[in-house]
């Protein structure tokens, strides 16, 4: 058996730990940046700033109406797949303007969370109670509003699956 049978399919292999150094003066990140400090860079400020940086993504929203003069970003969920997928969202999040919300519509908001942890009384985090910690408004196809959608086709879509 060699060893790629033995990697559970889906997995990653684990990330490469970047080794630690010995011996590190304080306040320092490495040897040889206190090297250079107390050498060749003798004359320059030493981690005395620091600097905000933000890396641009664009969000496709699945589906965007106005209503009660706010604009709804509607994020069609059949489930999060991954951490990098569910913090996007809280990202896009920040950047909204007021008058903009983004909204989730889960497929099944009981759907436990990727790598979510068993509770003592065995359920896991559900994407409900995920959207709802972090201040989303969510729904179901059974709870979203009449005033947002066609409610002569949820009867005919429900009749469907």
């Amino acid at each position: 058996m060699n060893k790629f049978n033995r990697i559970k399919r889906g997995y990653r292999k684990p990330r490469v730990k970047r080794p630690t150094e010995k011996d590190v003066p304080k306040g320092y990140d490495s040897n040889w940046e206190c090297e250079l400090h107390q050498g060749i860079l003798e004359d320059w400020s030493f981690h005395v700033d620091t600097v905000s940086y933000v890396v641009e993504h664009k969000y496709e929203p699945d589906f965007i109406r106005d209503i009660d003069g706010k604009k709804i970003l509607l994020e069609a969920k059949g489930r999060f797949w991954d951490f990098a997928e569910y913090s996007k969202y809280i990202w896009v999040s920040k950047v909204l303007p007021s008058d903009t919300e983004l909204v989730f519509l889960f497929a099944n908001p009981n759907a436990p969370m990727p790598a979510a942890k068993r509770r003592k009384d065995g359920t896991k985090r559900s994407h409900g109670e995920w959207a709802t910690a972090n201040n989303f408004r969510w729904y179901s196809e059974d709870s979203i509003p009449d005033n947002w959608i066609n409610p002569k086709k949820r009867e005919t879509f429900d009749d469907e699956k």
